[in-house]
């Protein structure tokens, strides 16, 4: 029985080398166990390589603005393990999350002769515990890797989402865009729409032919919706929602770059779609309120001239460039780099370097984490150097010289912690 929080999260952190090839099988049975918690809920399911994070912040913040009590459950996290699984905008409580952890031990002991499933299995299962007990009208649904063998995938959702398609975890997704594609689109299930903001035309192919083949609407950026006149401002931007039948104009979103007013037609378009399964109203006020509420932290988050930015694949770090040279165009800046092994970050330092004043290079305390001299031999940048004490360079940073923290969403989570903890930190 784990009677601490502490316990309990170094009982699930120890849990993140436990490798299952058994797809879901032992995750079903202990759901099965306790009564199915999942079947009572009603989901949005989010996959894709990017955007799934901020997507699920602007469909929290249109379904609360249209009236539904909302749980969201996303990963990771970037400070405690609760903040994955949320209800009403609140973190699941310590003594909730032991309770059901306790539960699910006395059953993995019971019937698995202690076994354990993964660490996102354990989280996904807890997480279908706790939303059964609080009983919200919808779920946000993100999921852990790829979508056919990944735990989330044992719902029925009433809408599924496929934001985007890079090259990323090729070891276990597949080397094209056509096979990642196909792992992405294993959420699809018969008769459920699914939106789509691929633009990749192979891996667009794909999802179109999974759709069709479960007789599963369809609805694609470009063919179906669309993200217009889009215009950047240093504290916001706005565009023009496009659809068959309507345009809403003027929309103002509080998350920069372009991939974002994309992001956010996909999840206008969801909303749609989630009107016609809960009957609820969804109207342009409504969304030109919710757009302007939207925050999700690490994702070019901007705190004292320090930009926060988790990109962590080529797809990413081409967004966040574009964003910088349409927020800040004329703004030179220096980036503090960090990066987990299983990420192209060959081809990331490449694309940054050409637009970096300067490189630096660290390492987080993660056990598959790339030595930061490994990261400095592959760049070619003249102002390149290395950091041991990355908190140095946030300590002494001077504010109205911008600086660019990214590489990895874990990394921008350590800094993040450390800023607003810091005496007199803020936020």
């Amino acid at each position: 029985m784990f009677r601490t929080m502490e316990q309990c999260t170094e009982k699930i952190f120890s849990l993140r080398k436990v490798k299952d090839a058994r797809p879901h099988e032992q995750l079903r049975r202990i759901l099965q166990l306790l009564g199915n918690p999942e079947a009572t809920l009603q989901f949005v399911h989010v996959a894709g390589s990017n955007g799934k994070g901020s997507t699920i912040a602007m469909l929290r913040a249109l379904c609360e603005a249209s009236g539904l009590r909302v749980g969201v459950f996303t990963s990771p996290h970037l400070t405690r393990v609760n903040e994955r699984i949320v209800v009403d905008g609140m973190e699941i409580t310590d003594e909730a999350f032991l309770r059901h952890m306790n539960r699910l031990d006395e059953i993995i002991q019971t019937h698995f002769n202690g076994a354990y499933p993964n660490f996102f299995e354990v989280v996904t299962i807890i997480a279908f515990m706790h939303f059964a007990e609080m009983k919200p009208a919808i779920v946000l649904l993100e999921t852990g890797l790829g979508g056919r063998l990944d735990a989330t995938n044992v719902i029925t959702p009433l809408v599924a989402i496929i934001t985007t398609i890079s090259l990323e975890h090729t070891e276990l997704l597949g080397d094209t865009y056509a096979l990642i594609a196909k792992e992405k689109a294993g959420i699809i299930k018969p008769g459920v729409p699914v939106v789509t903001g691929v633009q990749n035309k192979e891996a667009l192919a794909v999802i179109q032919q999974v759709a069709h083949e479960n007789a599963a609407p369809c609805y694609a950026l470009y063919a179906n919706f669309d993200a217009k006149a889009i215009v950047q401002y240093e504290t916001a931007q706005r565009f023009d929602y496009v659809a068959k039948g309507i345009t809403w104009s003027g929309l103002e979103l509080t998350m920069q770059g372009t991939h974002q007013a994309y992001n956010a037609a996909v999840a206008l378009t969801a909303m749609r779609c989630l009107t016609e399964e809960l009957h609820f109203v969804f109207k342009e006020s409504i969304a030109k309120f919710a757009l302007t509420h939207v925050n999700w932290a690490g994702r070019f988050e901007v705190v004292d001239d320090i930009v926060l930015d988790g990109a962590h694949n080529v797809e990413g770090v081409t967004s966040l460039l574009d964003t910088l040279a349409s927020v800040y165009p004329d703004t030179p800046f220096d980036v503090l780099y960090a990066s987990l092994q299983d990420k192209d970050y060959t081809t990331a330092i490449a694309l940054i370097e050409e637009r970096a004043k300067s490189m630096m290079f660290t390492q987080m305390a993660m056990p598959n984490a790339v030595p930061m001299l490994s990261l400095y031999e592959i760049a070619k940048h003249p102002k390149k150097m290395l950091v041991p004490r990355w908190q140095d360079v946030i300590t002494n940073h001077t504010p109205g010289r911008l600086l660019v923290v990214t590489g990895s969403l874990y990394f921008v989570a350590e800094v993040r912690k450390f800023m607003l903890n810091r005496v007199g930190g803020r936020k």
